[in-house]
């Protein structure tokens, strides 16, 4: 569908009629509250648990999105890095995320990545697309680039989440992706178990840009699941603007308090 060509009714009511359909052969149940889906879902969630996915509200930092003390609201402080960003300034030129990893949040955020319910690409997607909107210059977004996982890590999970959730944002803004644009080429270890330091040394020259024509003068957005201490999409944003990238963003689902 092209952007801006209103939905053909036809086909709405035929894909809400196969719902129907399907929701009586299969009874659909959330997957975290495990209750029956109602009117208000938002598949494969149901109204209750989307609603429960807190979003991030301001005052944040305005160059990784950190959240601020609530007394900072309207502040110069507001619109000024945080500290630690003035201490040590990330390659990107902002990150921001959705809502806070925490709660239903990390129930939805797991569902997804380590018990393979693909499914929670779609409101995960849906909830970063909905606060990209009033968080970041959509407008001026040139492609959206997934963080590539390692080919063998990849093949062992089967997908890679972050490709997921930007196709999902990518059908809500009609902003392509450029899924291959960025390589991992070597293997890394799990960033689970580490500190911030540690981070940043063990992703380091660990991905390459694979096609700079993709990213070559554009706004790039980098999408991922989570923004931890931030190290792993700092070397992304490294990598992309050593390949060309004019300006490089970060959007992910959620950000650890």
């Amino acid at each position: 569908m092209v952007a801006g060509t209103p939905p053909n009714p036809d086909l709405t009511l035929l894909s809400e009629w196969a719902r129907v359909a399907l929701d009586l052969l299969f009874p659909p149940f959330c997957p975290l509250c495990e209750l029956r889906l109602g009117e208000d879902r938002r598949d494969p969630l149901c109204g209750s648990c989307w609603q429960r996915l807190e979003r991030l509200l301001p005052p944040y930092c305005a160059r990784c999105g950190r959240p601020l003390p609530s007394f900072e609201m309207g502040s110069p402080a507001e619109r000024s890095p945080c500290e630690p960003c003035r201490r040590r300034r990330p390659p990107f030129s902002y990150a921001r995320a959705a809502t806070l990893y925490d709660g239903w949040v990390r129930e939805a955020v797991h569902c997804l990545k380590f018990e393979g319910k693909t499914a929670m690409a779609r409101p995960l997607g849906d909830l970063m697309a909905e606060a990209g909107r009033v968080m970041i210059p959509v407008g001026d977004v040139g492609c959206l680039v997934p963080v590539p996982l390692h080919p063998a890590r990849e093949a062992e999970r089967g997908f890679n989440q972050a490709r997921l959730l930007a196709r999902r944002v990518s059908r809500c803004w009609r902003v392509p992706v450029e899924s291959r644009a960025l390589r991992r080429q070597r293997s890394t270890l799990p960033q689970t178990d580490l500190g911030a330091g540690a981070r940043r040394r063990n992703v380091r020259g660990a991905f390459v840009v694979a096609r700079p024509r993709a990213v070559s003068g554009r706004h790039v957005l980098l999408i991922d699941d989570v923004f931890t201490t931030g190290a792993t999409v700092s070397e992304c944003a490294r990598t992309l603007l050593a390949g060309g990238a004019a300006t490089v963003g970060v959007l992910t689902v959620a950000r650890v308090p």
